[in-house]
């Protein structure tokens, strides 16, 4: 999914307003799926944490129109959201020092990105639990081969064994500007996935749990049973 979005934003020319502090001088020399993996393997992050960065993509796309996640912006805004995510919704994660290390970074620019991220984000780091089911129900639908897992995945063998050698990136061009850019509108729509403002809690599809299966089966059961 990210690979294709990034595919059709690179198409988009690219402004001096536009620039961020994510953005790179250079497309990164690793993929996005083998950077994903990478900090899966290394920092052992939770599942929400991943699955939440879609949500941080709308977000900051409603709050800030010219940001677009290209190959110039993608991967330091990925080890940015995980950190900032792990943080905000997990009892363990890891120090900065790591994060930054498995991101090809140093500790003082996922510092600064950090704090950027949380200010653009208005440090909204949660949602609701059916706005995340949501994104994931489109995801899997959009994005799968076609089997709709909710629980019990298996994790892919076909992982690359990526090695922990310490990557450089190329720098942010944004660390030589220091002009304020306007603070959008937050009721900007966002066009990444889904609009949240459109999502309520009862337009959710949930699919029977084992417990109501079970119990309905009694149900149907008992008129045999009281007859015999």
């Amino acid at each position: 999914m990210l690979d294709r979005l990034i595919a059709h934003n690179d198409q988009i020319p690219l402004s001096p307003e536009s620039l961020t502090r994510f953005h790179s001088r250079s497309a990164p020399g690793i993929s996005v799926l083998d950077y994903l993996k990478r900090i899966v393997k290394f920092t052992n992050v939770e599942k929400t944490c991943l699955l939440i960065t879609l949500h941080y993509i709308d977000l900051i796309c409603s709050r800030v129109p010219l940001f677009t996640l290209s190959s110039l912006t993608c991967h330091r805004f990925v080890i940015s959201s995980i950190t900032v995510s792990s943080k905000g919704l997990c009892d363990a994660f890891c120090t900065n020092s790591l994060y930054a290390k498995v991101g090809g970074i140093s500790v003082t620019e996922l510092n600064i990105l950090e704090r950027e991220f949380l200010s653009v984000i208005d440090w909204r780091l949660t949602c609701t639990g059916e706005l995340l089911q949501e994104y994931y129900v489109n995801l899997v639908r959009t994005h799968s081969s076609g089997n709709f897992v909710i629980v019990g995945s298996e994790p892919s063998t076909t992982d690359s064994d990526v090695e922990m050698e310490n990557q450089s990136f190329p720098p942010s061009p944004s660390d030589t500007l220091s002009r304020p850019r306007p603070r959008p509108s937050a009721h900007e729509t966002s066009t990444i996935l889904i609009d949240p403002a459109t999502i309520a809690p009862d337009a959710v599809t949930r699919r029977p749990t084992v417990e109501q299966n079970m119990a309905f089966a009694a149900l149907r059961q008992a008129p045999s049973d009281r007859g015999g």
